[in-house]
């Protein structure tokens, strides 16, 4: 039986400023960035989000086919969404938004999911389901998302990366309130500093991914940039260092993390929902591997031009 991680969220494409380069478009979106960095780290990966039938689109679609991953929803008549990321002098991205997250009912996604599944007339099941970005937080399809992340949790680990956009969905309660009800679906949770900075403006980072870790996930870890890492499980909260890189920009380096993450505790048989009680249950020096694994797959990908997440062969 072969299984399958689904990824479910945004496609856009990004559009690169600089003052030192000549501007550039690539097929982008936080989820989008995970489903190929699963791919390319040997997974089989499906995605669901929409793109249209448009010049972007087509990026949209042929950037997915070149990586294997295989597309859940067809192009519809929509402009395709657009991320302007504008480079700082030290390569860090700051980003404007022209989007649309719409989506068919969850009974559609969800019989496309199985028709994906069913290709072939193979055995195919699905075993892990990530999500985050403004998937989960940004009408009209948020509500989709998690009632479907609802209807699917007792047969899959989630996992979560909330990758907040202020530009995007600026009501902080609102935010805060979905960021929530994500975690407490979720197995697994990524988040960054400047996430957690601007929804709990007031807290430290470690009050919060403590607090979160006890709502329900088995691993939440903040990644800090070039800083160590923060990571709480049932055992407690512990610290874990960062190599330093050259930087190019920091384009999906925080995808490539949570691609990376996830392969390395599948490769300890820690996703699927069979294995919920074994993850939450994992121990010191697994997470210590997990971890530095992820953190060199977002090195490689901050040491070179835009959403470029390595092979497993780079990764070694």
């Amino acid at each position: 039986m072969t299984d399958y991680v689904g990824v479910i969220g945004e496609a856009l494409v990004d559009v690169v400023l600089s003052d030192t380069a000549t501007p550039r478009a690539h097929a982008g979106g936080s989820p989008l960035n995970v489903a190929v960095g699963l791919a390319r780290l040997g997974e089989n990966v499906f995605f669901t989000g929409r793109y249209g039938r448009d010049e972007y689109g087509t990026m949209v679609r042929e950037h997915l086919e070149r990586n294997g991953v295989a597309s859940v929803l067809t192009p519809d008549g929509l402009p395709t969404s657009v991320a302007t990321a504008r480079l700082d002098p030290t390569g860090v991205a700051h980003y404007d938004f022209d989007l649309d997250w719409s989506l068919p009912e969850t009974a559609e996604i969800d019989r496309l999911v199985r028709q994906v599944l069913a290709q072939g007339g193979r055995d195919r099941t699905l075993s892990h389901l990530h999500t985050g970005s403004i998937a989960t937080m940004l009408e009209p399809g948020a509500s989709t998302v998690m009632e479907l992340l609802t209807i699917l949790e007792p047969d899959v680990t989630l996992s979560y990366d909330p990758n907040c956009r202020p530009s995007i969905v600026p009501d902080r309660t609102t935010a805060r309130r979905r960021a929530e009800e994500s975690v407490a679906l979720a197995d697994i949770v990524h988040a960054s500093d400047e996430d957690l900075a601007w929804l709990y403006p007031e807290r430290s980072l470690e009050d919060v991914i403590v607090e979160w870790q006890r709502i329900e996930p088995a691993l939440v870890v903040v990644t800090r940039g070039e800083s160590s890492l923060l990571c709480a499980t049932a055992a407690g909260l512990t610290e874990h260092p960062v190599a330093p890189v050259e930087v190019a920009d920091t384009v999906g380096a925080g995808d490539s993390f949570t691609a990376a993450l996830l392969v390395a505790l599948k490769d300890r048989g820690l996703l699927g929902a069979e294995n919920r009680e074994a993850l939450r249950g994992i121990g010191a020096e697994d997470t210590a591997a997990v971890l530095a694994y992820a953190a060199r797959a977002a090195g490689i990908t901050s040491s070179r031009l835009g959403a470029d997440p390595p092979t497993r062969a780079e990764l070694g």
